[in-house]
């Protein structure tokens, strides 16, 4: 059963419940109103009779109405019968003879059980009547000589209830018919947007559309907030999802160049010593083996092994990197302690001059650093600050690489300008990105492109930012912002 059909029949039968118990209380009312009057009537009047009842000479009930009595008896439709349980006769007041009436009598036994008044129907009539019984003494014994029966007719009460009767049942089931077609009603309208949220479900289950959303008008009752949850909830799903599937995209294209950028090492490593094994294999005789002398074959053995080598820090600097990345991909935190940063920077400065470059090396005056203290990791800061240098070099043929530092709002800003090739500035957003090459052939400049997404992890973990200025055949600026913790006061 569907939670719609479960509500009407739960609010159908609660206000089925309360118009019988209502319907209940006001027919007894009325009853016991009705009646009150009636019965009050009869024994006011049952106890006036049994004063006027004698026994005659042959020890018989004599009913002795006066006229007035009888006259009372006629305009107030009230009857009276006296009946004698030894002789069997009944005494009758006029009006009842006038119409042949007679009441049932009961046996003397069942009169003491039942005594008081009852309903009975004559002829298909209905009357209250009060029975009395009439008890004497013979000889210090009491016995029940006879019944007084005052009755009246109650067609118009009994009119009354039944038209109540009909009232109340016609009124319940018609109340009823309302309640459960409003109610369907009712709850379908409430249960719609129940739907609607089924339907955005379905359709997200049976499809790949995360931006189905459920449209809601309605006021911010339990369903209006449902609604807004969910509408949250699948707005999270979706972003969620994108999320993953940016990062499932990032992880193939990271495997896919990782794959690439070891390939290149390992096939000239695998070249090279191939190239060695049969320079140097004495079996090896006819052609494959090279007419060299000792001197050639020793130069071009050194020129192997060097390629081999140079690969292999190639590859070990490849490998340190994707470590790197991999300890950031874990959420590793690097521990920060308060550096004083000028000599960090000097200290870079004056190990930079070394670095393979065709570009000048230009420092500019680091004394703005004097007294400035961040919180961050000394290695860390400096293979950031290599990474930015050589890549400068990488990209400045010729021109020159200036390092130098500014000071704003509580940051220090390290910056290192270059006057190379330049980018575009629609290739800024990617330039952090794993393995991404600004350059348009790929390999026309050394390197594998993990170094500016190693030095934006670096930056992160230290609460900085970085800043990148850059104009195509004009150079580019990085500038790395850092909060200070310590700073000497401005004179």
């Amino acid at each position: 059963m569907s939670i719609r059909l479960k509500l009407t029949a739960w609010y159908s039968g609660i206000l089925a419940a309360v118009l019988i118990f209502w319907g209940v209380v006001i027919y007894a009312f009325v009853y016991f109103n009705s009646y009150q009057e009636v019965e009050h009537q009869l024994s006011q009047k049952s106890n006036k009779i049994l004063s006027q009842i004698n026994l005659n000479f042959f020890n018989q009930l004599n009913l002795n109405l006066d006229p007035f009595t009888e006259i009372e008896l006629q305009g107030s439709q009230i009857y009276i019968q006296l009946s004698d349980y030894e002789t069997g006769n009944n005494n009758r007041s006029n009006n009842m003879e006038k119409v042949n009436l007679h009441f049932p009598v009961m046996s003397a036994e069942q009169l003491l059980r039942e005594p008081g008044i009852t309903k009975l129907y004559v002829n298909g009539t209905p009357f209250m009547v009060k029975q009395d019984p009439i008890i004497i003494k013979i000889n210090g014994v009491s016995s029940v000589k006879g019944v007084l029966q005052v009755g009246t007719v109650v067609n118009s009460q009994e009119s009354l209830f039944e038209s109540l009767r009909n009232i109340l049942v016609f009124g319940w089931l018609v109340a009823m018919a309302l309640a459960i077609t409003s109610g369907l009603i009712l709850a379908r309208k409430s249960m719609r947007p129940l739907v609607n949220v089924i339907d955005a479900a379905n359709k997200i289950q049976s499809g790949d559309d995360l931006s189905v959303r459920i449209q809601y008008t309605g006021p911010k009752d339990e369903i209006g907030r449902l609604i807004e949850t969910v509408n949250n909830m699948l707005e999270r799903t979706e972003l969620s999802f994108r999320g993953l599937e940016e990062t499932n995209a990032a992880q193939r294209r990271f495997v896919s160049d990782a794959s690439h950028e070891l390939r290149t090492p390992l096939t000239t490593i695998r070249g090279n010593v191939d190239f060695l094994k049969k320079l140097w294999d004495q079996e090896q005789e006819g052609d494959d083996r090279p007419n060299l002398d000792e001197e050639t074959i020793k130069q071009m053995s050194l020129e192997a092994i060097e390629d081999m080598a140079d690969e292999g820090k190639r590859m070990s600097r490849l490998i340190s990197d994707m470590l790197s990345l991999a300890r950031a991909d874990t959420g590793q935190r690097i521990e920060l302690n308060p550096i004083p940063l000028q000599i960090l920077v000097q200290e870079v400065a004056r190990r930079a001059q070394f670095l393979d470059r065709q570009a000048e090396w230009l420092p500019g005056n680091l004394s703005i650093l004097n007294g400035i203290y961040v919180n961050g990791s000394k290695d860390y800061l400096q293979q950031m600050l290599f990474i930015f240098i050589e890549n400068a070099f990488k990209y400045t043929p010729e021109g020159s690489v200036t390092l130098d530092a500014i000071l704003y709002k509580g940051q220090v800003g390290i910056r290192i300008s270059d006057t190379g090739i330049g980018m575009e500035r629609d290739e800024v957003p990617f330039i952090f990105d794993r393995f991404y090459r600004a350059d348009e052939s790929r390999g026309a400049t050394p390197g594998i492109g993990l170094g500016l997404s190693i030095a934006k992890w670096i930056i992160e973990e230290h609460n900085g930012s970085v800043e990148v200025v850059t104009k195509r055949g004009e150079g580019t600026t990085f500038i790395v912002w850092l909060p200070v913790v310590f700073a000497p006061p401005i004179e």
